[in-house]
């Protein structure tokens, strides 16, 4: 029999259809859309009872949730199993964002879109939009959108704007020298009371206490300055071409910064077990470097190794941004070190929740967050301490002009 926490019974009773539960990592947002969608189909569960009759459920969600079998699990506490459920005449079918264009088509079903993935106006937007013409729906997710634009697709899938156009129309203007940047909305009072409309705020308790430490180093000033100064790139031995390579070339001065390396081994003594995130190839290199001299055992999560977890007194899983940021769980450990930082608020959000937990042991949680002084990294800060995702091409306009086309 499901017994729901105190906040999640609050969180139930505001749901509605078309709405997006959002609920920190951790927080049960899986339980409780079960029960909504339970509910909703004449069931009750105080009193327990269960429903002559449900809606087949479909549950959209990222192939690693769906191939490890982390649903099934939730369905259980519902008597409920993938496959035919004869006795409620219906089917659950759990599957990837992948495959959503197979679902447009289907109608009088139940569909919980898990993880946010529909944003902006891709082929996943237009399938969610498509499908809510005729089912019931849902979305869960800890982090719904960095900007108004992530929200269209939910506006539009709940009927506030017909398509696309009409909500560029009403909402956004573009900037003269390029038609894909935005410069600025319009009539935001009305884009915050459509987002309050659809959000449904699920908060936990916070009974684990979270120990936060910034260690901020120093960096090449000489080499930082002449990057910008000449534009050139040395390992190519070639002119930097566009902003997007001149920031990735002042990206690696600091995080090649070896002092890093010395402030994770001041973390690994006190805290021997850890994960370890960072965003780009040869800073993986230069940590299984390190690891290997310290001889300390580590594995990895990118798009090259999927290994698990290790177990013992002291480990270190190395974690691509890009790769590990969502869809798996840890409660052997209570330490996450961000070894560089990721643009995206979202981003950070999601892998900072691989270790927050319901389920954790743990009384306290410990994040590190190792930057530098150089300009852009607390360029990428100021974003983050706003919520918002770093832009680049935003960042290099404020700052300089360039020599090269901001379109570039």
């Amino acid at each position: 029999m499901v017994k729901l926490k105190d906040y999640q019974t609050d969180a139930l009773n505001r749901m509605h259809n078309g709405c997006i539960l959002n609920g920190g990592t951790g927080s049960g947002k899986s339980i409780t859309s079960l029960a909504y969608y339970f509910t909703r189909q004449g069931g009750s569960l105080n009193p327990w009872r269960f429903p002559k009759v449900m809606k087949d459920l479909i549950i959209i969600t990222t192939a690693f949730k769906r191939d490890t079998g982390e649903w099934n699990e939730e369905l259980i506490s519902y008597g409920l199993k993938e496959g035919e459920n004869k006795a409620f005449h219906s089917k659950i079918i759990i599957d990837s964002w992948n495959n959503i264009q197979k679902y447009v088509h289907v109608t009088n079903s139940f569909f919980i879109f898990d993880e946010q993935r529909a944003v902006n106006y891709g082929a996943w937007s237009k399938s969610l939009i498509a499908i809510s013409r005729n089912n019931e729906w849902i979305l869960l997710s800890a982090t719904p959108g960095d900007n108004y634009l992530d929200y269209m697709p939910v506006f539009i899938a709940n009927g506030f704007y017909k398509n696309k156009t009409e909500f560029i129309l009403h909402h956004v203007c573009y900037s003269r020298y390029s038609k894909y940047k935005i410069e600025r909305y319009y009539d935001i009072p009305r884009l915050e009371r459509l987002k309050a409309k659809v959000l449904v705020e699920m908060e936990s308790p916070k009974s684990v206490n979270k120990v936060t430490e910034n260690i901020v180093l120093w960096y090449d000033v000489m080499k930082y300055k002449d990057l910008i100064r000449n534009r050139f790139n040395y390992e190519k031995g070639e002119p930097i071409e566009n902003i997007a390579e001149l920031c990735s070339e002042l990206r690696k001065i600091p995080n090649k910064n070896m002092e890093k390396l010395t402030a994770l081994a001041d973390i690994l003594r006190k805290r021997p077990t850890a994960i370890v995130f960072y965003n780009f190839d040869y800073e993986l290199e230069m940590l299984k470097t390190f690891l290997d001299e310290m001889n300390y055992p580590y594995s990895e999560r990118n798009g090259h190794k999927h290994e698990g977890l290790l177990e013992g007194k002291k480990w270190v899983y190395l974690v691509q941004y890009n790769a590990g940021a969502e869809a798996w769980n840890c409660i052997s450990t209570n330490t996450v070190v961000f070894f560089s930082l990721n643009y995206s608020y979202k981003i950070m959000t999601q892998a900072a929740g691989r270790i927050d937990r319901m389920n954790t042991p743990f009384d306290t949680l410990y994040y590190f967050y190792i930057s530098t002084y150089a300009p852009i990294d607390m360029a990428i800060k100021k974003a983050l301490k706003e919520k918002k995702k770093f832009n680049e091409s935003r960042y290099f306009k404020k700052t300089f002009t360039p020599n090269f086309a901001i379109a570039a």
